[in-house]
């Protein structure tokens, strides 16, 4: 699995909440947006990514809310010209039992 975390760890990511946040941090990713909370103003994350990004990574939770944060997200991206990376998303859901991403450590 390093070699998959490898390729997303000098890319944005945007996970649910902090338990996220850290568990990439200690896979040493280091440019993270959590969006914190429940029910979060998806349009205000657009500001949060930088302003150079034309490429970026959602890590939400592979659960019923998880999958809704992400196809919500990445609609409001892909209208503003901002490609989203899926390989390590799909590599978690088809090639491991994680399914929310506080679990990811190094194995």
């Amino acid at each position: 699995m390093m070699s998959e975390i490898e390729k997303i760890q000098d890319k944005v990511i945007i996970v649910e909440g902090k338990k996220d946040k850290l568990a990439l941090e200690n896979l040493g990713c280091k440019k993270i947006i959590t969006l914190n909370g429940a029910n979060p103003g998806l349009y205000s994350i657009i500001e949060k990514i930088p302003y150079d990004c034309k490429e970026l990574v959602i890590l939400t939770d592979l659960d019923k809310k998880g999958k809704e944060l992400y196809h919500r997200l990445k609609t409001i991206l892909t209208k503003n010209k901002i490609k989203v990376d899926d390989r390590f998303r799909l590599f978690l859901f088809k090639e491991t039992k994680i399914r929310q991403i506080e679990g990811l450590k190094l194995q």
